[in-house]
């Protein structure tokens, strides 16, 4: 019997968190009170998720050594938040944390690669992220093509209608932790470039 067959009809944050699924192996995330197994990253995923993570980590290093990068945190949307952990591919924060927390509790930037396989998933998941009180920017990159979405939080605190598509040719702008570099490279090592 699979690790799924055998949920509670519906767990809480605090059960999920205690919950020990029987392949260890697997990566969850909570979604609606449902713990939902996540598919390994393809390669190209992988690449672009760990460009991401240098590029980011590294201007932090440089300009803001209080901030850090965080691959696949676990984060709790402020929506149902008792039965919703998410787990976007990257995160960024400038808060303390304890070492026993085990949720990234005020993420500043969340990324998110999306694959036309998991497309429903990921914007699901982006417009849970846009309830977390301290998320500034989401970044979607795409892995079927150089393009990215950007959300960002505007002045008076609400999300705008659309995202700002960035093409191939443009920049990626995080303006909540002053960072620019050029869409493409952060398709360096995926093979797209």
């Amino acid at each position: 019997m699979s690790a799924a067959s055998k949920l509670p009809p519906a767990m809480t944050v605090a059960e999920f968190l205690d919950w020990h699924p029987s392949g260890a192996g697997d990566r969850w995330e909570l979604v609606d009170g449902t713990p939902r197994a996540m598919a390994p990253a393809s390669p190209i995923h992988g690449a672009i998720q760990s460009e991401t993570d240098r590029l980011i980590g590294n201007h932090l290093v440089a300009t803001r050594p209080e901030c850090r990068t965080v691959v696949e945190p676990g984060v709790r949307p402020r929506v149902r938040a008792d039965h919703n952990i998410r787990v976007p591919d990257l995160g960024v924060t400038c808060a303390p944390w304890r070492n026993d927390d085990r949720l990234l509790l005020a993420p500043l930037v969340l990324v998110e690669i999306l694959s036309p396989s998991n497309k429903n998933d990921t914007w699901a998941n982006v417009w849970a992220y846009v309830s977390i009180p301290s998320v500034q920017e989401i970044l979607v990159l795409y892995t079927a093509e150089i393009r990215a979405d950007l959300l960002r939080r505007q002045a008076d605190g609400l999300w705008p209608d659309n995202p700002l598509p960035i093409a191939a040719g443009g920049d990626v702008v995080l303006e909540s932790i002053g960072f620019a570099a050029p869409l493409v490279a952060f398709y360096r090592t995926s093979g797209l470039v």
